[in-house]
């Protein structure tokens, strides 16, 4: 014990002891208010999206320079999840989520105000940035949880997070077309005020778990990457996993509008229900985690994933419309499992170290991006090399690679 620096054991109790009175205060109100909260945060990256037809001809943008504007919001959240998530771990999470919700009210304002794309992508990248108010409300949640609820209640805040996703693209979809998509981002400004105004009232004050300078907090990421076994498993088969999901959504649309289906973007984004999947299967998997540990919802996920994947690879053997069957079930399939995953993924590292909450899930969520955007990059490579079968053959492989880390005998040594 006498190795322990005592500002480390200091940190703890405090740790301890805002975990231990925060968990009185824990009601439903607050589980909805904080799923609501993560929803409507990251649904702000995607309301752009559905629209940029419409928003291009209205600025007089070209289609190339519109398309940067989803790219504008992605990198800035990437950067936020990198740069800002830690801050939670060093200053009260309940201002860090007030300022931010404050910021990107205003950024959503601004880009509904835009009347050129240089505004507009200055306003997607402070979106982007500011929308990690999502990634400090779930470690909130699991601050402020009991620990034999934990990955219940986690859960179901990943709930109200992977709603705000899937339902982002519709709703800006259809107030696009029917208000303008200036009123889409006015609406958005909205929602995320009154985010605001309910987490000022009803969100208790979280106690700082270090007192490191801003480059220390930036350099102890390299630090817990390095110290944490179990967090290197889940950042990798996180990360594993994102490459075939990734690959999947990013060049589904481009398969579907080729032969034999022919068909347009309205039918791929039909098939981003799926997703609705992966949000139900969200508190599910919470539950599990606590009564038969996490390890083995990873477990299961990885596998479910796997199996899923590796079922589109018959489609050769399907009729026309017996191959969108199999593609819809699959991407039920697989989004259940990698959801599962994620939310199991996230039970281990908040319960690795409390202290450093913040920096854990940048971390896992930095290691899920990098596979994203890899995805992204090789799932084109392999349509345009080997077609739709070498798209299968990439997320069938990650997921097994995903799978053998999580089935690694020093695994549960890690957990």
């Amino acid at each position: 014990m006498n190795s322990i620096p005592k500002t480390h054991i200091a940190a703890a109790k405090v740790a301890a002891a805002s975990a231990q009175s925060s968990h009185h205060g824990l009601s439903t109100p607050l589980i909805g208010l904080l799923a609501t909260g993560a929803g409507l945060a990251v649904a702000s990256l995607y309301y752009s999206q559905p629209m940029l037809g419409v928003l291009a001809d209205d600025i007089g943008a070209t289609e190339r320079m519109v398309g940067m504007v989803p790219m504008s919001t992605q990198l800035g959240y990437a950067l936020g999840i990198l740069l800002l998530a830690p801050l939670g771990d060093r200053y009260d999470r309940r201002r860090i989520i007030l300022v931010k919700a404050a910021i990107l009210t205003v950024a959503l304002l601004l880009a509904g105000a835009a009347s050129g794309v240089a505004t507009l992508l200055a306003a997607s990248l402070a979106i982007g940035l500011t929308a990690t108010m999502a990634q400090d409300i779930v470690p909130a949640a699991a601050t402020l949880a009991p620990e034999q609820h934990r990955g219940r209640i986690v859960g179901t805040v990943m709930t109200g997070l992977l709603l705000g996703i899937l339902l982002s693209r519709v709703v800006s979809g259809f107030v696009a077309e029917h208000f303008g998509w200036r009123a889409m981002f006015v609406g958005a400004a909205a929602s995320i005020a009154l985010v605001g105004l309910a987490a000022w009232r009803g969100l208790p004050r979280f106690h700082p778990t270090t007192h490191l300078s801003y480059g220390a907090l930036l350099g102890s990421l390299a630090t817990l990457f390095k110290k944490h076994g179990a967090l290197r498993r889940a950042a990798l088969a996180q990360g594993l996993l994102s490459i075939g999901f990734s690959a999947f959504w990013s060049t589904l649309a481009v398969m579907l509008h080729g032969a034999p289906f022919h068909l347009g973007s309205a039918a791929a984004g039909a098939f981003g229900l799926a997703g609705a999947a992966g949000a139900l299967a969200a508190p599910l998997a919470g539950r599990i985690s606590d009564r038969k540990g996490p390890e083995l919802v990873t477990r299961l996920g990885v596998g479910l994933a796997t199996v899923s994947f590796a079922a589109m690879a018959l489609s050769p053997w399907f009729s026309r419309d017996g191959q969108l069957v199999l593609i819809a079930l699959a991407a039920i399939g697989f989004d259940l499992g990698v959801q599962a995953t994620l939310v199991a993924h996230q039970t281990i590292v908040y319960s690795i170290e409390p202290g450093a909450r913040s920096r854990l899930n940048a971390i896992l969520f930095v290691g899920m991006f990098v596979g994203m955007a890899a995805g992204a990059a090789l799932g084109s490579l392999m349509l345009a090399q080997w077609g739709w079968i070498g798209v299968v053959g990439l997320a069938t492989a990650t997921a097994v690679l995903a799978l053998g880390v999580r089935l690694w005998p020093a695994a549960a040594k890690a957990r």
